[in-house]
């Protein structure tokens, strides 16, 4: 189809999509190509390809030695931001070990010693052939360790998800590269996915990573992405999917999370984006002496782009970011929504590590509804829902069950002659460690007759373990059982029915 329109191949395909990338062939041009294929039958959409740049600013020089921000209070340690935005309290009830937090980026430097051993998988969607794990940037590894750099080590720094685990997907930031990379992170089993990037487009976003979130949020992962750089009020894709405009205000609304960046003092960077689209805040920068100066984090060995100025095809001002911790030159001062990303990730991980059941549409409601704010205040649009406070998110996730009850029921006596059986059934409700089931509030007894569609005969409360039902001669039936928990909780249908009987 794509070479009979003048079409080749270029970039990522991805067939849970339908997604193919192409681009037109030497001397043809690009509108006409997409002229062809919208006359195709078979081709659903034709959309032109962007491409996003990270979420990051340029830092002012960075300090050389740890916890010696000027403007900061003495003794501010240098990881302040773990404090403020709650994820001390979060650990002291929770680890996230093994969770997976993917990173959508220009790929993670995994030789670092604060990620060595973090890396659970890897892919590279770039079309330029960049190795998943080689960063070019810088960008990738700082993002990463704030997310999931190893915590108890005796160096570095401690991520933010306190023990999760890394999935590194390496793009070169074009639409269907991020949607390939966000099915990738989905498929393999990521709980959050960090996506420190994003378009100045005001344009909608593009239907395949619109559908590539939607596909993302149905298999648990739950989608971060920065907001912008720039204090305007459109954050550009994909912040501006998972917070469309004007649905900030309510906590339920939203495919995800869109992050714009706080201070060492709680307000919005001056840099960040604002208004409708976003979700809430999280640390992206500290003040020193009226000037911005970034979060520590992990850093390439070799000269970045950031430090070069020139990187993703184009320049800017050389960063001055690296910093010495500890005697290692591995690390680097970075501000930018960015950096907040990973915060909120990382807290998410630890949501789901204390609650595994909880769905996406939870955390996201929950990160929001926690956010420290001034009291008597809801959503503001510099600050959204307020700035992440991990540990009372954590506390309000364990009080969550979204754990189903379970159940099983027989038949006495199931052979003999007559045409009265007594159904009998045991349950309960469990929940994971840490967590407080709800209780069983009632039973459901289902009954198909001949192969058909099952029918509720009964519901009866928690107490209730026994049921007589009278049978018709010659008649064939299937029993079940479901349980209903105080939180709401049912117990999915067994697939082929726990009991048959046929009545002689």
């Amino acid at each position: 189809m794509a070479v009979a329109a003048g079409a080749r191949l270029a970039g990522p395909q991805v067939p849970q999509l339908r997604l193919v990338t192409v681009r037109p062939v030497a001397g043809a041009s690009q509108r006409a190509l997409a002229r062809r294929l919208r006359r195709d039958p078979r081709v659903a959409r034709v959309e032109v390809e962007h491409r996003a740049v990270p979420r990051a600013l340029p830092d002012d020089p960075a300090l050389s030695e740890p916890t010696q921000l000027g403007g900061l209070p003495p003794g501010t340690p240098e990881e302040w931001w773990a404090s403020a935005a709650g994820l001390t309290a979060a650990w002291d009830q929770v680890a996230g070990t093994g969770v997976l937090v993917a990173v959508i980026d220009g790929g993670v430097e995994a030789t670092h010693p604060d990620l060595a051993g973090r890396i659970a998988g890897s892919v590279s969607e770039d079309a330029g052939g960049g190795p998943a794990l080689q960063d070019d940037v810088g960008h990738g590894t700082h993002v990463a360790s704030l997310a999931c750099a190893t915590s108890g080590n005796g160096l570095g720094i401690a991520g933010a998800g306190d023990g999760c685990r890394l999935l590194v997907a390496r793009t070169d930031f074009s639409d269907a590269s991020v949607a390939a990379s966000i099915v990738w992170a989905a498929d393999h089993g990521a709980r959050a996915i960090v996506m420190s990037f994003g378009t100045d487009d005001p344009g909608p976003a593009p239907q395949p990573l619109v559908d590539a979130l939607r596909y993302a949020v149905r298999r648990g992962a739950v989608p971060v992405a920065a907001a912008a750089d720039t204090p305007v009020e459109d954050q550009g894709y994909p912040a501006n999917v998972l917070q469309p405009a004007d649905s900030g205000a309510d906590p339920k609304s939203g495919l995800g999370l869109s992050v714009t960046a706080s201070t060492f003092a709680g307000s919005r960077a001056t840099f960040a984006g604002r208004g409708s689209e976003i979700s809430l805040a999280a640390p992206g920068t500290t003040v020193e002496d009226g000037h911005q100066a970034g979060l520590l984090g992990a850093f390439p060995e070799g000269v970045s782009g950031l430090e070069t100025g020139v990187f993703d095809g184009g320049s800017g001002r050389p960063c001055g970011c690296r910093a010495t911790f500890d005697g290692d030159q591995r690390w680097a001062y970075l501000q930018g929504t960015s950096m907040a990303v990973p915060l909120v990730a990382g807290a998410a991980a630890l949501m789901r590590a204390a609650n595994p059941d909880l769905p996406v549409a939870d955390v996201v409601a929950l990160l929001k509804q926690t956010a420290a704010r001034p009291a008597g205040t809801g959503w503001t649009p510099e600050l959204g829902w307020g700035v992440l406070d991990a540990g009372a998110a954590v506390r309000a996730a364990r009080g969550l069950d979204r754990t189903p009850p379970f159940s099983h029921l027989t038949v006495t006596p199931p052979g003999l002659a007559g045409r009265s059986r007594l159904l009998r059934w045991t349950g309960a409700d469990t929940a994971p460690a840490g967590l407080t089931a709800s209780g069983v509030a009632s039973w459901e007894i289902w009954r198909a007759v001949a192969g058909g569609p099952a029918r509720r005969i009964a519901r009866l409360p928690a107490a209730t373990h026994t049921l007589r039902v009278r049978l018709a001669r010659g008649a064939r039936y299937r029993y079940f059982s479901i349980a209903v928990d105080r939180a709401g909780n049912r117990e999915a249908s067994p697939p082929r029915g726990d009991a048959s009987v046929r009545a002689r």
